[in-house]
């Protein structure tokens, strides 16, 4: 979240900044027509898996949680306007920021793209297949849907730019809303208690205080709250001129995620909740959800939603195909010497036809595969989940480093809400990251 206050703009001369930039480029009017990397990030952020936690949220305790979906998504915000900063008052990429802090943010990098893409390619597929395979049960079995799905994503980044994939995306993002707000009215929210659950109460049950950081912390997205800095340079905002359509851009993404995760929370407290239903964690409680909605409402509401399923599913398959990518490009590029201090090198698109980008859009896409016929390594999988907790406790706290350090210009360096809210960010996951290592069974890892 950024602060309000936005130093002077207009054309300058370039001065002493770490950057070599302008302080004060020209800026450029914010308009609803330059949206787009907040739809992206918005898009790959809601997965099926946040999609079925928020309605387990909404079946477990009805509306008693929805402030916390709301807080979500404002301290999702707050980092995504960080990174976004960075880019654009830095002319850094996110990863140039990081390699300034020293050599271990790069080994932290490197094993969790490595790790973390490694299973995440295999989720990714599978969760994609999920609503294909139930609409269309006798054509090919689930593994061979999942391989389709990952075939067709890496096809359709490989050869196409951001402006295309932007355009996709948004398509696919108003499928996801039109489905999610359908299901919302469809269920008639009772809105007196949905208005009272925007009190910040806790749930009188056991563990309610974890239980609701981790319906915070789950709001809309991981890495790609990195990525959206680089999403915003391939859009072609390069500079400070472009600050204030960026956080335009990434409130309007955050108002998405918000209509997403409330009209989630709406069917499980309505649906869910007064019939005391409970389904599975993951993304078949998706599936399940399907097989509850025809019954209840016929069999077109049933095949609707899976179509909004399997657009929430792949819109974060193409988008960590796409964003990731371009991260693990920029990597490569540093490493070799070759740093990009204008991020024309992304904008420009060059980044999307690199080697790096397809090699690791390859990584996403033929190793996991393996994964899907043998299942996922014990040890593995452990390694996968403590990598992605500590993923945004990094985040937020680099972000914290980069952002009231000099290697920001002083015009756009931090100022107290954008620190406030970082520092919440930073406490929040760290809490949430230190549970996920202890609920880990080390035990049985050595």
């Amino acid at each position: 979240m950024a602060d309000t206050t936005e130093p002077p703009t207009g054309n300058s001369t370039t001065t002493g900044t770490p950057s070599g930039r302008a302080d004060n480029p020209t800026p450029h009017r914010p308009s609803w027509k330059h949206i787009g990397p907040g739809i992206v990030v918005a898009a790959t952020g809601v997965g099926a898996g946040d999609l079925v936690a928020t309605l387990i949220a909404g079946s477990n305790f009805g509306y008693t949680l929805l402030w916390a979906a709301i807080v979500g998504c404002l301290v999702k915000i707050s980092l995504a306007e960080a990174a976004g900063r960075w880019h654009l008052a830095t002319g850094r990429t996110l990863f140039d920021g990081w390699a300034s802090l020293g050599r271990w943010t790069t080994w932290f990098f490197v094993v969790y793209v490595v790790v973390w893409g490694f299973v995440y390619g295999a989720a990714a597929m599978s969760s994609s297949a999920l609503p294909l395979q139930a609409l269309f049960p006798q054509v090919m079995d689930l593994e061979w849907w999942a391989i389709a799905c990952g075939l067709v994503g890496l096809v359709f980044v490989w050869f196409n730019k951001y402006a295309v994939f932007e355009k996709v995306m948004t398509v696919l993002v108003g499928v996801m809303f039109v489905v999610t707000v359908y299901l919302a009215i469809r269920v008639t929210p009772h809105l007196g208690e949905a208005f009272a659950g925007l009190l910040p109460v806790l749930p009188d049950e056991k563990d309610s205080v974890l239980n609701t950081l981790g319906l915070i912390g789950g709001v809309g997205g991981t890495i790609t709250l990195a990525a959206y800095g680089y999403w915003v340079n391939a859009k072609g905002w390069t500079d400070a001129g472009w600050m204030r359509v960026m956080r335009l851009d990434n409130r309007v993404a955050y108002l998405t995620t918000g209509v997403f995760v409330v009209a989630m929370l709406f069917v499980g407290a309505e649906l869910l909740h007064s019939a005391n239903v409970a389904i599975a964690s993951g993304d078949k409680g998706l599936v399940q959800l399907s097989d509850i909605l025809e019954a209840r409402y016929g069999s077109a509401t049933a095949k609707f939603f899976l179509i909004g399923f399997f657009a929430t599913s792949f819109t974060s398959l193409i988008g960590v195909w796409h964003g990731v990518s371009l991260m693990f490009a920029d990597f490569v590029a540093r490493s070799r010497g070759r740093v990009d201090t204008t991020g024309t090198e992304v904008a420009s698109g060059r980044r999307e036809r690199s080697w790096p980008f397809r090699a690791y859009l390859l990584w996403l896409t033929f190793p996991p595969i393996v994964l899907l016929f043998q299942g996922q390594p014990f040890r593995l999988i452990i390694l996968y989940g403590v990598l992605g907790a500590a993923f945004l406790p990094f985040l937020a706290g680099t972000l914290l480093w980069l952002l009231n350090s000099s290697r920001t210009p002083g015009p756009w360096r931090n100022g107290l809400l954008s620190n406030g809210m970082l520092v919440l960010a930073g406490l929040l996951f760290l809490v949430l990251c230190v549970k996920q290592i202890a609920d880990q069974p080390w035990g049985d890892f050595f």
